[in-house]
């Protein structure tokens, strides 16, 4: 996905330089989308119910359905791609019969003020969406030549069959402005959600995970089933990995321990590991606690392989969640969320800090700091009443306490 969205950003720029020579007509001193890099727990909680009301194991082959998508979830989505792929900015717009996708990119070796500058207009049709306007700055681009770069685009990258079957499921697309919803229309092909899955894990994924499985299983095998074990001394050796695809093999293995930790049949994200061998249970902790080990390596999971701005939603949105229904809102849980992510950066940035800690003994210390004097177990009601809301200024003191208390720890100073 990052290779297409790069490659047609820059197809769609190349051609207009082409045509006119233009360069400087395509820059504006102003950016479209000015925004931060985070994602709202809101979109996290509205993402689960899109999910669960619209799961795909429970659909049969040509049902269709229709799904009222809010608007502020696509657009955080987009931004999130931008961000991600395309180091730059993104948002969705609605207007009366139609949405706006923006993106904002800072072109590398020109003037730090100059800003790349695009926008797609999509109508509210029945079949399959099309887009019907782009700019490129103030030029506007015609639609067609839009349309055949992101074709080329998706069969270049290898994407063809997957655009094609959801290209096709798609039967509708309608804007609700006052109800800042985009219902789609589709009907459903079991073979996306297969296509789905192929993609987001290739084989040579799938070759990873499976030696990261039989690694795990390995090391736990010889423990009694619900004795207790550092996780350090597990998580080391499954990163201590080496070779041109070390960045790889190490996704592999915290996907592999957080789907262990988690408690998550694996085989329900790859029907292949059925076959794989079982891992004995066994507590692992961190600090001595095991929901400390858990929110860690969670947390690195999903920076690892979805970035930081989801992971820290994530994070948040749960003890959120656990303040109304669950054991209350803890700062521990979140000081724990925080250090994963770091970690999880750490692995898929391929960061060469790594290779200072791992193949010797890590400990405790090198992971997480130290949790006390971070309020636990914080009702709904007690949480409103001492912190307000996320963004208060005594909600923000205990965060800014952790980021202080990370930002000391050897692996994750800046450099």
């Amino acid at each position: 996905m990052g290779r297409l969205l790069a490659w047609l950003a820059g197809t769609l720029l190349l051609l207009v330089l082409a045509a006119g020579g233009l360069i400087w007509a395509c820059l504006d001193s102003q950016p479209l989308v000015s925004r931060g890099e985070t994602i709202a727990p809101l979109s996290v909680a509205q993402a689960r119910f899109l999910l669960l009301t619209n799961d795909p194991r429970r659909l049969r082959s040509g049902d269709a359905r229709q799904a009222a998508i809010p608007a502020a979830l696509i657009d955080e989505g987009v931004n999130y791609l931008a961000t991600r792929f395309l180091h730059g900015r993104g948002a969705l717009v609605l207007l009366e019969q139609s949405a706006e996708i923006r993106l904002t990119l800072r072109p590398p070796l020109l003037a730090a003020e100059r800003f790349l500058n695009l926008s797609f207009t999509l109508d509210q049709t029945e079949g399959e969406p099309r887009i019907a306007a782009a700019k490129i700055g103030a030029l506007p681009i015609p639609p067609a030549l839009v349309e055949f770069a992101l074709a080329t685009g998706i069969r270049l990258a290898g994407y063809e069959r997957e655009w094609n079957l959801a290209r096709h499921a798609i039967r509708a697309l309608k804007f609700e402005a006052e109800r800042r919803h985009v219902i789609v229309s589709y009907v459903w092909e079991p073979a996306l959600l297969e296509r789905a899955r192929s993609v987001a894990v290739s084989r040579d994924d799938l070759a990873r995970l499976r030696s990261a499985q039989e690694m795990l299983a390995a090391m736990l095998d010889h423990k009694a089933s619900g004795s207790r074990m550092a996780l350090p001394a597990v998580l080391g050796t499954l990163l201590d990995v080496n070779g041109s695809d070390q960045r790889e093999n190490r996704r592999a293995a915290i996907f592999v321990l957080a789907a262990y930790l988690s408690e998550k049949n694996i085989t329900a994200f790859i029907p292949e590991a059925a076959g794989w061998p079982k891992i004995r249970p066994v507590t692992l902790t961190l600090l001595g606690r095991d929901d400390s080990a858990q929110h860690f390596v969670i947390s690195a999971a999903l920076a690892a392989w979805a970035g930081e701005p989801i992971a820290d939603a994530i994070g948040l949105y749960k003890e959120l969640a656990d303040a109304r229904h669950g054991s209350g809102f803890s700062f521990a849980d979140l000081a724990a969320d925080r250090a994963g992510t770091r970690f999880g950066e750490l692995i898929n940035r391929g960061d060469v800090k790594l290779q200072a800690f791992v193949p010797g003994n890590l400990t405790d210390g090198d992971l997480i700091p130290p949790l006390n004097a971070l309020p636990e177990y914080i009702n709904e009601r007690a949480f409103r009443r001492q912190f307000g809301n996320p963004g208060s200024p005594a909600y923000q003191r205990l965060n800014e306490e952790i980021e202080r208390r990370l930002a000391v720890m050897p692996l994750y100073q800046a450099k």
